[in-house]
């Protein structure tokens, strides 16, 4: 199972509105839970023999563009929170157009750092990170509108 395919399936699981998935393939099992909680998706990629490291690196690479937990056995649980709009308006990475964007991939975040502004009616209103963590995905685009709930931000948490 590559990447592709892995991804494929999540937007799958994401497209049906599937509370869980699981399917083996390979050596490889993959079990995707959708947390109703807080709405992030747990994925789980156990190998069924001690060859098939790759496709679970591969799915640890997923992990960086997804809301994901990726379990590897020996290894720590890596979590990525995904920040979402609360609003719907025009997503700014910056103040203003000429300064440099509040976060970048890779940048590190604490709790309250602010990652963006949100327009909506003529008023600019700061969406500031509920995680501390580094910043592995930007979602959207400078000056795009958002929509309510749509994903802005992908935040390793530590």
């Amino acid at each position: 199972m590559d990447l592709d395919q892995i991804r494929s399936i999540l937007d799958l699981v994401r497209e049906h509105e599937l509370s869980e998935f699981e399917i083996e393939h390979d050596g490889l099992r993959l079990k995707i839970r959708k947390d109703s909680n807080s709405a992030q998706i747990v994925t789980h990629a156990v190998p069924m023999m001690a060859a098939m490291a790759a496709p679970v690196a591969a799915a640890a690479a997923l992990a960086s563009s997804t809301p994901s937990s990726v379990t590897d056995i020996g290894e720590s649980e890596i979590e990525l929170a995904v920040v979402k709009s609360p609003i719907v308006g025009t997503f700014y990475r910056s103040s203003e157009p000429a300064s440099a964007s509040f976060v970048e991939i890779g940048s590190s975040v604490k709790k309250g750092d602010v990652l963006c502004i949100i327009e909506a009616m003529k008023l600019m209103n700061e969406i500031d990170s509920e995680y501390d963590g580094e910043v592995v995905n930007v979602y959207v685009e400078n000056g795009q509108p958002v929509q309510y709930g749509e994903r802005l931000f992908a935040i390793r948490t530590r």
